[in-house]
């Protein structure tokens, strides 16, 4: 029964690891929400801890890299669908052509990213007589 148990533990290690492959892939989930003034992003990263987490941003393209420490519990853990890392990159649906000023602020708490962006306006208002 002990090789049965045993086996079935590693079965179930390894489908967690390839889940979590995928969630490293597909995550971190992320709302934008566009006002008159500025774009708002809001990124979930449940888990990772704000030095684990760096921004860049390069034209229109926003890159959010997150590593975490692996714990020593990982021997015993049966299933871990939690990612370790994140490398993604966004497309910003706004022009940014400063980008040294490009996000006004960047806030994280509670496990989620909340950057925001302002937007700069294009043209001239015309108006209708």
């Amino acid at each position: 029964m002990g090789l049965v148990k045993s086996m079935a533990k590693e079965m179930m290690k390894e489908i967690g690891n390839k889940s979590r492959e995928f969630y490293e892939f597909v995550l971190p989930p992320v709302d934008m929400q566009l006002d008159e003034n500025k774009l708002t992003l809001l990124i979930d990263l449940p888990g990772f801890e704000k030095k684990d987490i760096k921004l860049s941003i390069n034209g229109n393209v926003l890159s959010i890299q997150a590593c975490k420490e692996i714990s020593d519990k990982e021997e015993n853990m049966i299933c871990n669908q939690r990612p370790n890392i994140i490398d993604k990159k966004i497309r910003i649906p706004v022009d940014v052509k400063d980008e040294e000023n490009a996000v006004s602020s960047a806030k994280f708490s509670h496990g989620v990213l909340t950057i925001t962006i302002p937007v700069q306006k294009h043209g001239k208002d015309i108006k209708i007589e």
